[in-house]
């Protein structure tokens, strides 16, 4: 996973578009953008126009991880996406 897939990633398992942002700050979105050096990534969320939850990352497949896990975990907190039924 990366910048490029994560998006659709979180897309499949029911986020909503609008909350993500890969590459640059939106308010009321959680973003995924690299540092300007390129050596580092930061995931955080954003609301007029200030960062909550900020975390820092040396590696972007990292980030994209961190940033899919959290949302992930939120949708099924929410009983959006769970464990499927068994054919028994």
């Amino acid at each position: 996973m990366n910048a490029e897939s994560v998006a659709t990633w979180l897309e499949t398992v029911g986020v909503p578009t609008e909350l993500v942002s890969v590459g640059a700050e939106a308010d009321n979105a959680w973003c995924l953008l690299p540092e300007e050096d390129g050596a580092s990534w930061e995931v955080f969320w954003r609301e007029q126009g200030n960062r909550y939850d900020w975390a820092r990352f040396s590696n972007e497949q990292v980030a994209c991880h961190y940033l899919f896990g959290r949302l992930t975990w939120a949708q099924v907190a929410r009983g959006a996406v769970g464990v499927l039924p068994t054919g028994d």
